[in-house]
């Protein structure tokens, strides 16, 4: 099973990028961020025409979230993120596909920093800790996915020196991203590629993309009952190289089958 994570920056700007990715990685379950369009705008039927089940949490002009799946009918289980009745914004949503939880999330990017904004960015990130401290023990894959808007170490950043006072590399961040990986859940790109420089957004000028002069902000965590059964990840660059794109690329890892206990051979046989 191949699951997806892909910040579109604006699904009906980004669509025709959108098709042709979906047609062209055939990804199983896709969770999209910053979809940029109330719920009445989102492009519902041309995704179904692809032969995706869909379901969306829109929000006019910012934010926005989304899961598809071409391997059964999704069963939504959650849309936003609990402990704060206040918060309207677009930025979470969780659902049952084929044996496997999914979560799609889009954290708030937290700039200016100090300030209101970057304020809310850690409220929210305490927030997803308390959430999935509830969903690290279950007996089933979790896989967290989305825009995260951290990058986690140096190895994650081109010129980490230009980023030490950005929201997306503050201390107070990185180690609230730490924590979520204290509780247990495997960050799995970094997981399969230890030690490589992997970027998953490039900023649209001064050639940053034919540059690599990226940051690694999109990240996909696994709960152990998911780590136990990765077998692969990477980004796929493609499409951030294709004419009126987003500024993100898709990250993938794909699941492989359960492992089933060995059967035990009696004396006899």
């Amino acid at each position: 099973m191949k699951i997806a994570t892909y910040n579109v920056n604006g699904v009906n700007g980004r669509l025709p990028v959108l098709l042709r990715w979906l047609e062209l990685a055939a990804p199983d379950i896709v969770c999209l961020q910053e979809l940029k369009a109330p719920q009445e705008k989102f492009p519902e039927n041309a995704i179904r025409d692809l032969g995706y089940d869909v379901v969306w949490h829109g929000q006019s002009r910012w934010n926005g979230v989304a899961l598809l799946s071409r391997v059964g009918e999704i069963y939504e289980t959650r849309r936003g993120l609990p402990g704060d009745p206040d918060d309207v914004q677009s930025r979470y949503i969780e659902a049952a596909v084929n044996g496997v939880l999914v979560a799609g999330l889009y954290l708030p990017n937290g700039n200016p920093r100090p300030g209101p904004k970057f304020d809310f960015k850690l409220r929210w990130f305490d927030r997803l800790r308390d959430h999935l401290a509830s969903l690290i023990d279950v007996d089933a894959p979790v896989i967290i996915a989305g825009d995260y808007n951290v990058m986690p170490t140096d190895l994650d950043v081109y010129a980490p020196e230009r980023w030490r006072d950005d929201a997306l590399f503050a201390p107070e961040v990185k180690a609230a991203y730490q924590r979520l990986l204290d509780q247990g859940w495997q960050d799995a790109i970094r997981h399969l590629h230890p030690d490589e420089v992997i970027y998953t957004f490039w900023k649209y000028w001064r050639g940053a993309f034919e540059r690599n002069a990226g940051l690694r902000i999109d990240h996909l965590l696994l709960n152990p009952a998911a780590a136990a059964r990765v077998v692969a990840g990477d980004v796929d660059v493609r499409p951030r190289a294709w004419e009126k794109t987003s500024d993100h690329a898709p990250v993938w890892i794909e699941l492989g089958e359960p492992k089933r206990p060995r059967r035990k051979l009696h004396a006899q046989e």
